[in-house]
């Protein structure tokens, strides 16, 4: 017999019943890249997720608000970066509002299709955005995988409970 939760304690659907949900949800942490006008653009998600194998297809979220979405809007081709537990201050880099985010110590080179790519990652990929679908103040972004490397090593970047971090065993 399994336990009835208790109802008397339910918050009605907010943002702030959003955020707490997730803040107990551990993800993977991925810094996405495209090339703007202006010169590199960048932030980072843990809203990556697969999608397909055939073809191979990701998703990620980003809000309409993000100084990336206009570049993320128009371009055609997207840098997926997974991040590795060493990197934590990139991450940080990549979500702070403001930040030179391609500037010094950030690592990175031109790759295929114009594409930013950020050195000493878990994973580097190069995708063709297939579409962008309104979600709320958000759109989901599809991609297809066209090349990348996932040669990289070390253990993932998590984020939880506000802070990244590593793997614990």
């Amino acid at each position: 017999m399994t336990a009835t939760p208790d109802v008397g304690a339910f918050q009605l659907a907010s943002p702030d019943l959003l955020r707490s949900a997730f803040r107990r949800h551990a993800a993977g942490v991925a810094v996405i890249t495209a090339r703007g006008d202006l010169g590199p653009v960048g932030f980072t998600a843990t809203s990556l997720s697969s999608v397909s194998a055939e073809p191979p297809m990701l998703s990620f979220a980003i809000g309409t608000g993000a100084s990336s979405w206009p570049a993320v809007a128009t371009t055609d081709h997207i840098g997926v970066h997974i991040l590795g537990e060493h990197q934590r201050e990139l991450a940080a880099t990549f979500a702070r509002s403001g930040a030179d985010r391609f500037g010094a110590p950030t690592a990175w080179r031109e790759g295929p299709e114009g594409v930013p790519v950020l050195d000493d990652v878990l994973v580097w990929l190069v995708c063709r955005i297939v579409a962008r679908v309104p979600a709320g103040d958000h759109r989901l972004v599809l991609a297809e995988v066209v090349l990348g490397d996932p040669a990289g090593t070390g253990r993932p970047l998590l984020y939880h409970q506000g802070r990244f971090s590593g793997l614990r065993d």
